[in-house]
């Protein structure tokens, strides 16, 4: 890959947040040979700062569904890559008329268990855009550095992301975005802001809307949210805080079971509950994440059913009052949102009316505004 080819396919700039270099570096960039591209435009998010862009970028690669979301949102064809396509749950587009994603189409950045920089530098050949936070890289994969983000990065492939959907790494120690912020920025990045005030807008009527559907305080159930995996044995717990991921849980209001006791989030020491902590705490609804590619069929039969032949599980007061529910995805967009907050209204609180209009959702990502 010649440099003569990266300059003049995209004069990517990032500065240290100082925007008063931008033009001085770009003439620097036009001089490794480019066209004469400029930098158009900058976005700047914690923690990878300003980002300059020569032209809107065309192809892109995600870490997972939350910011892979936000651009199917913005009109944008899928991503070529993300971490783990088995996070990515398409299957929420199947609610939305007008959207699909087939993720066989997509790669897998993190599916042999390894994210190397070699895969990278070699994908940074066909994406103009890492749409994920480098810090989580760093923070989170084996035998990486710095100096293989900035090596990637001198190929004219820049990251942009924030880790929106934990707050439970210490790698986060800078500003967080909610969702609608993030979204925003990205935004910036597609210079699709028409789309992203349409989405604010029916955003925020569906907000209107759930908070209509609320129950009391005193009606509220408390809920134990936890990853499973099929055997069962034990799991991860959550505690609800303020990232992306609980999203749907806090809009809804639901009282965290898990708060008020010992139990501490996994992110915190990887702890596990069993069947005998559960049913010491017997929360009313039991919320199992990690199961997202079963359909509703599909978890009734393979996990319901399992807890019911269980001599402790048939115990829980959750088991018995058929309360067990997948417990959503840990990354949610402005579309998957609507989606998995519907879908826990309706279990949590039998609401059987649409608190959002499918049909305007596919009308933004199709550019009918």
């Amino acid at each position: 890959m010649s440099d003569e080819r990266t300059w003049t396919r995209r004069n990517v700039l990032r500065t240290s947040g100082a925007i008063a270099g931008v033009s001085s570096l770009a003439g620097c960039l036009d001089s490794l040979g480019g066209s004469g591209d400029e930098i158009e435009y900058t976005v700047s998010m914690p923690p990878v700062g300003e980002v300059g862009f020569p032209s809107v970028p065309e192809t892109w690669a995600a870490n997972n569904g939350s910011w892979a979301d936000m651009g199917i949102a913005l009109g944008q064809d899928p991503p070529e890559a993300v971490y783990l396509t088995s996070r990515y749950h398409t299957q929420y587009y199947k609610e939305i008329p007008g959207v699909s994603v087939d993720e066989s189409d997509i790669d897998a950045l993190w599916g042999d268990g390894n994210l190397s920089p070699e895969v990278f530098m070699a994908l940074s050949e066909d994406v103009d855009l890492f749409v994920m936070d480098p810090n989580f890289i760093l923070g989170r994969a084996d035998g990486w550095d710095q100096a293989d983000i900035d090596q990637i990065e001198s190929t004219g492939t820049p990251f942009f992301g924030n880790s929106i959907f934990s707050r439970g790494y210490d790698l986060h120690d800078y500003e967080y975005l909610t969702l609608l912020e993030a979204f925003e920025k990205l935004s910036e990045v597609f210079q699709e802001q028409e789309r992203y005030e349409a989405f604010v807008d029916l955003h925020e009527r569906f907000q209107s809307n759930v908070a209509d559907i609320v129950p009391p305080e005193a009606e509220r159930p408390d809920v134990a949210i936890m990853w499973a995996t099929e055997d069962l044995d034990s799991f991860s717990p959550y505690l609800i805080d303020e990232s992306t991921s609980f999203k749907q849980w806090r809009d809804l209001e639901v009282t965290d079971a898990f708060a008020d006791t010992d139990v501490r989030d996994f992110h915190s020491d990887r702890g596990a509950v069993d069947y005998e902590t559960l049913l010491e705490i017997d929360p009313e609804v039991l919320l199992f994440r990690g199961l997202e590619n079963k359909t509703a069929q599909e978890f009734q039969d393979d996990i319901v059913a399992e807890l019911k032949a269980d001599g402790t599980a048939r115990e829980l007061t959750a088991v018995q009052n058929d309360d067990v529910y997948r417990g959503g995805p840990l990354y949610q967009g402005p579309i998957t949102t609507l989606v998995v907050t519907q879908r826990a209204a309706e279990q949590l609180y039998d609401v059987d009316e649409q608190l959002y209009d499918p049909q305007e959702v596919g009308d933004i990502v199709n550019g009918d505004l």
